[in-house]
């Protein structure tokens, strides 16, 4: 057997949560990421560098945030390797310019060649300000250390 399939289950989303806060990107938003079988978390504390010239989030900060949470909860059930987005939607509600935005990724259907997770996005006092939806392809690319798939 190997490795991977000799692996807990949370050994693998340990890993996953490293592999996301080591990836280069991750240094200007900062996020944190939890996850769980078939779920994932993401909270971005929102800095005044993330706003538009209306003085609220842009839009990336909300898109980051739903695909990284629907794409982790979609990868949490694939321990043998790498998903890709292959089609993601967002819908914004309403504005955001302080506090976490709170991303909760949940897997809607595990098919065999492709996942569909959803995100809803929230601020800190519980409101809803957006939501999306995406397909993720699982692939034969195998997760390594080299991409920071370790403890």
């Amino acid at each position: 057997m190997s490795e991977t399939t000799q692996q807990t289950s949370e050994e693998h989303y340990r890993k996953l949560e490293n592999m996301y806060h080591g990836a280069p990107v991750n240094a200007y938003f900062r996020p944190k990421l939890k996850i769980g079988k078939g779920s994932a978390e993401i909270q971005i504390e929102i800095r005044e560098d993330f706003f538009h010239a209306a003085g609220s989030a842009h839009g990336v900060v909300y898109f980051k945030a739903a695909d990284d949470a629907a794409y982790f909860a979609a990868n949490s059930l694939v321990k043998d390797g790498f998903v890709l987005t292959s089609t993601f939607h967002i819908t914004l509600l309403r504005p955001i310019q302080s506090g976490i935005l709170t991303a909760k990724g949940s897997v809607v259907q595990n098919a065999s060649h492709q996942i569909i997770a959803e995100a809803i996005l929230t601020d800190s006092k519980g409101r809803e300000i957006g939501r999306g939806i995406g397909n993720f392809a699982k692939t034969s690319l195998t997760l390594t250390s080299d991409m920071g798939y370790r403890f």
